[in-house]
């Protein structure tokens, strides 16, 4: 038997179990996790170390080696992740719809755990602990399959996570990893209907792409982060430099940093050689449109797939737009219905933005960075969904959920 469909059917076994625990006991063990990992930091950032000299010798750039590197703020980070995770809510067992038909029988709709989650994912380790954590708070048994180069550090989670659950009523074989690191082992995993409910990938485009064309097990898509900023002319200049930059270069390697910039033709006169000089003193690239470079002819000219490029990287595109309008159709031609952003202190034109764009975020006057579970009070976040059935946008733990109908009645029969 493969690893992947052995710790498969673990999961399996083990959700039958989950679905009975109360919130008291899974809160204990989401605790016992969170000191878990705090008492085997050093473990585990030697465990990172490893993937980090692998990605250094492999030319891995700097922007991925960042999203991969462990410390203990970090992994301090993960730790309060359960722990707030502990303090949510628990949304399993609660009553959506409850009404009585004619003929007496009682109905009622309620939350209920999905069975077994398949997570594959790219180079963020903290993404094994959110998901872990995420996944029992709900019930739900989990099998990861993280990316080659943080295996080493998914390894070390995975364990000091089970030894955690060892100590509790929840079962350590509720959380899995697969660690063949083979393309074949997602490929597997792609087709076990009847083991894995429901498949959750986190990464890149081609990752994304790959399990929602190929899957057999229905999938919960995670888009890809192409997202946009669009300073409009009446924008305040102050603001529109600090949304900007902190879209672009607080966490340039996540999906929520803005890809690019469009700016009014008429604030770009006054004010975009500025903005851009910050940038680039900052570390970012920029390619733009034509009329960019005539404003700042240090911008390298942007090609027609630079648009639709995500490069979780310090690098921007710039567009300057004529109007609204412009901005809405670029946004539509390029965006991935992630997150989208407009400055203005025009409210028609916020509204409309607001209205127009189909994306899970748009933001008024805010940066693009805020999609993220953790900073809309759900804890941590399984993935941010760009897909309209289910769940979309950051998703927390309701949307780890589906429903079941309970039904009681009296000796009711159907004539």
């Amino acid at each position: 038997m493969s690893e992947v469909r052995e710790k498969a059917l673990l999961a399996k076994e083990a959700s039958a179990k989950l679905a009975s625990l109360t919130t008291g006991q899974k809160n204990t063990a989401l605790l016992r996790m969170a000191e878990a990992l705090f008492a085997e930091q050093e473990s585990i950032i030697e465990a990172n170390a490893e993937d980090l000299r692998r990605g250094q010798e492999s030319g891995t750039s700097s922007s991925l080696l960042d999203r991969l590197a462990l410390n203990s703020e970090r992994i301090a980070g993960m730790a309060e992740g359960l722990r707030q995770i502990a303090e949510l809510t628990d949304p399993i067992g609660d009553t959506l719809e409850s009404f009585v038909r004619p003929n007496g029988l009682r109905v009622e709709k309620i939350r209920v755990p999905l069975g077994v989650i398949g997570i594959i994912y790219e180079a963020r380790p903290n993404v094994t602990v959110d998901a872990a954590g995420l996944c029992l708070k709900t019930g739900n048994a989990v099998v990861l399959r993280g990316g080659s180069s943080a295996l080493s550090s998914n390894e070390r989670i995975v364990e000091v996570l089970q030894a955690a659950l060892a100590g509790t009523d929840l079962p350590p074989m509720a959380v899995q990893l697969i660690s063949n690191p083979d393309r074949s082992s997602v490929d597997e995993m792609l087709k076990l209907n009847g083991l894995l409910d429901v498949l959750i990938p986190r990464g890149g485009s081609s990752l994304i792409q790959t399990v929602v064309q190929n899957a057999s097990v229905p999938v919960i898509e995670t888009g890809a982060g192409i997202c946009h900023t669009f300073v409009d002319e009446s924008a305040k200049p102050d603001m529109a430099e600090k949304i900007a930059i902190n879209a672009k270069v607080q966490r340039p390697s996540v999906c929520n940093s803005m890809e690019t910039l469009l700016v009014h033709s008429h604030f770009a006169e006054m004010h975009l050689a500025a903005l851009a000089d910050k940038l680039t003193a900052l570390g970012v690239q920029l390619y733009g449109c034509p009329d960019t470079r005539k404003l700042v002819p240090a911008v390298k000219i942007a090609s027609e797939e630079a648009w639709d490029t995500e490069y979780n990287d310090y690098i921007l595109n710039v567009k300057i737009v004529c109007h609204l309008d412009d901005a809405l159709a670029h946004i539509r031609s390029h965006g991935t219905m992630h997150s989208e952003c407009i400055v203005t202190e025009n409210e028609s034109h916020a509204q409309r933005f607001l209205h127009e764009v189909d994306a899970a975020a748009v933001y008024h006057n805010a940066s693009t960075r805020f999609t993220d579970g953790f900073e809309f009070g759900f804890g941590a976040e399984i993935g941010i969904s760009t897909q309209k059935l289910h769940a979309r946008g950051p998703m927390g733990l309701p949307a780890l959920t589906s429903t079941k109908y309970r039904i009681y009645g009296d000796g009711q029969i159907r004539e």
